[in-house]
């Protein structure tokens, strides 16, 4: 792992989800830019103390000079946005596959640097865009991809959260403080923190693509430096259209993302508040609810699903199943074998590069007097 050492949030997340299914397990790592600070981490969780290490660049090149039995298999990533990159790249340079949490770098640039250096290795990457993880939302893809729902006409997705309702940054928050400065963070604030997961979601769920945008962007509370605010209309392959809000000034707000659906002949509402539950709607018959771990569900849902019905489970489960399936893909190809459908569904190089110039466009978007701005890739 690199990052994620004490006093981070997200890193502590990547582990749980990494060892729940008993397919990984952590012994090595590079924990924070502060070599003290890594070392201490390493020690709180356990790890041998020759393989804690003071930098990544340490760490990458001394695991890559180990026998090939006992080095690392997967570098884990759990940095802020402007560390993303350099560690990535040179992780894949050095042989090994990678688990990046999102976004994907801190640039569309880097974004497009980091695709080729993907393409050059041969080496696999794996994204977190955690909420493609819920078997529900797996439900909802499979249901739209059947055809069930006839063409999609529309789209809504949005992203409430109310943390950031009040001037955060100058206080001990690290979360605030880094995500809200464009050194760290990059070019967007609230569109790039969970913006990028509501796009990722409508994407995935509806297997179109965002053509065009046209963004409506905000800094609400005085003196931050970056967007904390937003709405984008949107065009879809497909001739779908959709509408996109992503805030962080939601006073009361936790973090309810929600996505709804509509076709020619049906519709459909998730959201994470619920996320054992997928309402499907039709125009001439009762709503339905289906619920998580049922024999129903379609197949990709009843993988990634762990209990039985009525039993729920959440934001772990889901993170963890994006390692799980990443996991089976490397031991499919390890041994020689294909990687079943159910194991390649996992957010990677591609929806890295979208995700950056989502936020890109958006932001240019937002800036511009002209309607409508074209998202290029």
């Amino acid at each position: 792992m690199i990052g994620g050492g004490q006093g981070a949030f997200i890193g502590a997340v990547h582990r749980l989800a990494a060892a729940l299914d008993g397919q990984y397990e952590l012994v090595a790592g590079a924990f924070s830019s502060n070599a003290e600070t890594s070392r201490a981490s390493g020690q709180l969780l356990g790890l041998a103390p020759g393989r804690v290490y003071g930098s990544y660049q340490e760490m990458l090149a001394q695991e890559q000079a180990r026998p090939e039995a006992e080095r690392v298999q997967v570098i884990s990533i759990v940095t802020p946005n402007h560390v993303h990159f350099a560690p990535a790249r040179l992780a894949l340079e050095s042989g090994f596959d990678v688990v990046l949490d999102k976004p994907l770098t801190f640039s569309l640039a880097e974004a497009r640097e980091l695709a080729a250096v993907v393409a050059a290795t041969g080496r696999r990457l794996c994204l977190t865009h955690t909420y493609t993880g819920y078997p529900m939302v797996k439900e909802a893809r499979a249901l739209v991809a059947s055809g069930q729902l006839g063409r999609i006409r529309k789209v809504y997705v949005e992203y409430p959260q109310g943390w950031l309702s009040r001037l955060e940054e100058g206080s001990e928050n690290k979360q605030a403080a880094w995500r809200t400065d464009p050194a760290r963070s990059g070019v967007a604030g609230a569109m790039g923190d969970i913006g990028t997961h509501a796009f990722n979601l409508l994407e995935y769920v509806t297997g179109l693509q965002v053509e065009q945008l046209c963004a409506d962007i905000h800094t609400v509370v005085p003196g931050r430096l970056l967007d904390d605010d937003g709405a984008v209309l949107l065009r879809l392959s497909g001739a779908a259209s959709g509408v996109l809000v992503a805030t962080q000034v939601a006073a009361g707000e936790e973090n309810n993302l929600r996505l709804r659906v509509y076709g020619e002949l049906g519709g459909l509402d998730w959201q994470q508040a619920d996320a054992n539950t997928l309402l499907v709607k039709w125009p001439d018959r009762p709503a339905e609810i289906r619920r998580t771990g049922a024999a129903y569900l379609s197949t990709a849902a009843r993988h990634n699903a762990r209990t039985p019905a009525g039993h729920p489970e959440g934001y772990l489960e889901a993170f963890a199943n994006i390692y799980r399936n990443f996991a089976l893909t490397l031991q499919a190809e390890l041994a020689g074998q294909p990687p079943a459908p159910e194991a390649l569904d996992f957010p990677g190089i591609e929806e890295g590069v979208r995700g950056m110039a989502f936020i890109e466009t958006v932001i240019a978007s937002g800036r511009s007097a002209a309607k409508w701005t074209e998202l290029s890739v």
